[in-house]
């Protein structure tokens, strides 16, 4: 893999688009620097009325928007080469301002308790220019019990640079310290192993390429399970310190009571996720038998099952993207086309120092920027839909909506990055009608639903687990967490699959997801209310594409179920997982047929 400084420009984003150069960043720093005293002055005075509490919603909407870009700016660049020291400091420099602009603001919730939620409520009816604040007082009204004191807020929103610390320590560990045994293939053949490469290794044809692949990765985060699980407990004691700090009845209550999500929904899915088991066992024993091997391992999940392995280039991809969302019409097909093929929103090379996975991150006056590696192949297009529905949501919601409402929350985000796999993917089973691409096509699908049904479900069993051992004050180190992620697989993997305790039990350790409390259950979620959605769409319902424009454009101005059940998919209830499962099996038994 070349360094950062010698790829090609066409494949990676855009960040001059935010700002021309870095002097022009280190010039908006300065800005918002200076506009924090601003904010801060406004303290004791929004009782003085609705003009006054409009000035400041003003001036703090002109802060966000630029401390939005400034972090955007610095933390793409150091995604794309976390060996760049320059990088790591302006990405430094950027999470201390913002902590300081929320310690600027911190008094004003606080204040506008002190006049009375009721008073302010007739300030927004008297003044129609305060209409856009009546949702962000209901939620404010809402968790009113867990609002500190303006001085208590102040301390809180000081911590979030600190407390920022084991995230970026993971992150500085992961991508750019982490070092890896290569794989070797069958012929002898040296293979680098690398946060960019594994995925296509451990779907290389050569098994002998997949194992050492993935045996090595695994070894070299057994190598710091110490260091990963000492930044991992920190991040949950930060959490269960935050839930005490708001008197939250449990990190889970913390983490799901702002955007008015019933922890049910947590307890439903896992529920249903243990309840359908059998049907994962299934899909081992079907790949077993297919491939014919004596032992099936966790290395095996991902290996190809034709030889005839589709080659899909980056415009194909794009062309066959914007091909599955036509339903949507027109606009978002243009958008999307514009977006990957002239504007530059995807940073899709492969470099050293570039951090695992994808993302989409978007900010408001930004392109909605996605970074992945490409790799030619149904895969990499099915991760480029999946940041498209990220994407979309993302132009839509900052476009349509004030700045207070333009983030809309994770529960949310992964049902519009699923919906696009789900369309995209409908097309290409409709129209590839090749046996090989088929059977490829269905491997992909199984592959993603491998991550958000299976890997994801049992993250989030492992995690609320964690965090019950830290609120219950038991105690956890490497290998406590290491037993509990090893006892949650064996369940998952049944007697179907190899189990090499260690290399499996050290799965919580390759996740960076880790270090946003409770996220990893919204991919689940979000897959089964992204089939939901695609239902009726695929069945020519034109209501139901309305309702979806309707769904990506709200971005926060409605609570995320009452968001979704607006589309007619609930996910407070079992329903739309347990026919997300049933997908799911219907895949396996497409696959069983193709195979005979």
């Amino acid at each position: 893999m070349p360094p950062r400084s010698q790829v090609p420009i066409e494949e990676t984003w855009d960040l001059e688009s935010v700002y021309a150069s870095h002097e022009g960043w280190e010039a908006a720093c300065e800005e918002l620097t200076n506009i924090l005293p601003k904010l801060s002055a406004y303290q004791g005075k929004i009782k003085e009325g609705p003009d006054k509490l409009l000035a400041y919603l003003e001036l703090a909407q002109k802060a966000g928007i630029m401390a939005g870009k400034i972090r955007n700016y610095a933390s793409n660049y150091y995604s794309v080469d976390t060996t760049n020291q320059r990088n790591a400091a302006r990405l430094g420099q950027a999470q201390s301002l913002l902590s300081r602009l929320k310690a600027a603001t911190a008094f004003f919730e606080p204040e506008l308790m002190e006049i009375g939620l009721d008073v302010v409520e007739e300030w927004i009816e008297s003044t129609p220019e305060l209409a856009f604040f009546s949702h962000a007082l209901d939620k404010l009204r809402r968790r009113q019990e867990h609002v500190r004191s303006s001085e208590v807020e102040e301390v809180l929103a000081m911590t979030s640079d600190p407390f920022s610390g084991p995230s970026t320590i993971y992150s500085s560990l992961n991508n750019a310290d982490l070092s890896f045994e290569p794989a070797v293939s069958s012929k002898g053949n040296k293979i680098e192993v690398g946060q960019a490469s594994i995925g296509g290794l451990i779907t290389s044809p050569d098994r002998e390429t997949r194992r050492t692949a993935w045996e090595n990765y695994s070894d070299g985060y057994l190598a710091y399970k110490n260091t990963m699980a000492s930044t991992l407990i920190s991040k949950l004691k930060q959490d269960v310190f935050n839930m005490r700090a708001r008197g939250y009845e449990s990190s889970l209550h913390a983490s799901m009571g702002p955007n008015n999500i019933p922890v049910e929904v947590y307890h439903n899915l896992i529920d249903v996720f243990k309840k359908n088991l059998p049907t994962w066992y299934r899909y081992w024993r079907l790949r077993r038998e297919i491939m014919d091997v004596d032992t099936f391992h966790v290395y095996d999940i991902k290996a190809p099952l034709t030889t005839d392995k589709p080659y899909v280039s980056f415009k194909q991809a794009v062309d066959w993207i914007c091909e599955g969302l036509a339903p949507l019409g027109e606009e978002i097909v243009d958008v999307t086309r514009k977006g990957c093929m002239e504007q530059r929103w995807v940073d899709r090379v492969r470099n050293k120092g570039k951090r695992q996975g994808a993302f989409t991150s978007a900010t408001a006056e930004t392109y909605p920027f996605i970074m992945m590696s490409w790799a030619d192949d149904l895969f990499s297009l099915s991760t480029l839909a999946h940041e498209l529905g990220h994407g979309l949501h993302s132009y839509y919601s900052w476009s349509t909506q004030p700045y207070i409402y333009g983030r809309y929350s994770l529960f949310e985000a992964e049902v519009a990055s699923n919906f696009n796999q789900a369309m995209v993917r409908d097309y290409l089973f409709r129209t590839q009608t090749d046996r090989d691409f088929q059977i490829a096509l269905i491997e992909e699908a199984m592959s993603n639903f491998h991550r958000y049904f299976f890997i994801m479900p049992t993250l989030a069993r492992f995690e609320l687990e964690a965090h019950t051992r830290v609120e219950d004050g038991k105690p956890l180190s490497a290998d406590t967490l290491i037993e509990l992620m090893a006892k949650l697989f064996k369940e998952g993997y049944g007697d179907e699959v190899y189990f090499d305790h260690d290399r499996i039990g050290i799965t919580w350790a390759q996740f960076g997801h880790m270090y946003i409390d409770f996220y990893v259950y919204q991919y689940t979620t979000g897959i089964s209310g992204a089939h939901a959605l695609a239902k009726p769409i695929l069945a020519g319902d034109k209501k139901a594409v309305e309702r979806y424009h309707s769904f990506l454009k709200a971005g926060g101005s409605r609570y995320p179920t009452e968001n979704l059940k607006q589309t007619g998919v609930d996910l407070t209830k079992p329903e739309p997982v347990e026919s997300a499962f049933n997908y799911l099996a219907g895949l396996v038994d497409r696959l069983e047929e193709l195979f005979n």
